[in-house]
């Protein structure tokens, strides 16, 4: 890992940096672990801005908009070099990733900074950070993605979060509907000498779909031959390493 000084305690304080967070957050407000309160305060915003964002998020509202409501155990980078340890849980509704210094609930929470720099390693050692990336519509969107399998070939997953209105009983006959949060699961691939991120639908036909040319074939008839059908993350991963081997 190369060694990298933060130098631009100033540039925390600009508009670029303040244009790259959720809002703003002063070297005072950080505290606890941040080791390095000017190069955290660029990485981080305010979530307390985000307040209108959050005020329908209530208890009337079924499912959850975060992939797990407490705070979980983690390691800050940026541009590769750590900065701190935090405890975050990512909100994947808003895609906000919502940082403390310490696991209290009197902790002040922050928002992580929209920044392709920064990355965050869980307990777990998977990577999380905010990418671009290409749907299954051929659309391009910005988001958070998980690095599952780091080889030539990356394979990443995405959490995405949908909110459904509620709505109310139109006679006594009918029950209401609640509004609800409902989890989706989605997979996304980086080949190499293809400087894109792909989505990626779990079957064989589709992996093939976005392999490089030359290795369509082979993988076609190492699938056949093995009587391979690929149902999960696993099966992928356990695809891409075999590609790497020949």
């Amino acid at each position: 890992m190369k060694i990298f000084t933060f130098t631009f305690i100033g540039l925390a304080f600009t508009s670029m940096g303040i244009s790259q967070t959720f809002g703003t957050v002063t070297s005072s407000q950080v505290s606890g672990t941040y080791g390095n309160s000017a190069a955290i305060s660029y990485l981080l915003g305010d979530v307390s801005s985000q307040k209108d964002k959050r005020s329908e998020l209530n208890s009337n509202i079924q499912g959850s908009a975060y992939t797990t409501d407490t705070f979980l155990f983690g390691k800050l980078y940026y541009k590769e070099n750590y900065e701190s340890d935090v405890y975050y849980r990512y909100n994947a509704y808003a895609e906000e990733i919502e940082i403390k210094s310490i696991n209290v609930p009197e902790a002040p929470v922050s928002g992580l900074s929209r920044d392709k720099s920064i990355e965050l390693v869980t307990l777990d050692g998977k990577t999380f950070s905010f990418k671009t990336f290409i749907d299954k519509q051929g659309l391009t969107q910005n988001g958070y993605l998980t690095l599952l399998s780091d080889g030539d070939y990356k394979l990443y997953k995405r959490v995405d979060v949908k909110y459904t209105e509620g709505q109310k009983a139109q006679n006594s006959f009918v029950k209401a509907i609640p509004p609800r949060f409902s989890q989706f699961t989605e997979y996304y691939l980086e080949v190499p000498g293809v400087n894109r991120i792909d989505e990626l639908e779990i079957s064989n036909r589709k992996l093939i779909k976005l392999l490089p040319a030359d290795k369509k074939e082979l993988v076609k008839s190492y699938l056949k031959e093995n009587k391979i059908k690929i149902k999960d993350e696993a099966d992928v991963i356990a695809i891409l390493k075999w590609i790497e081997q020949q």
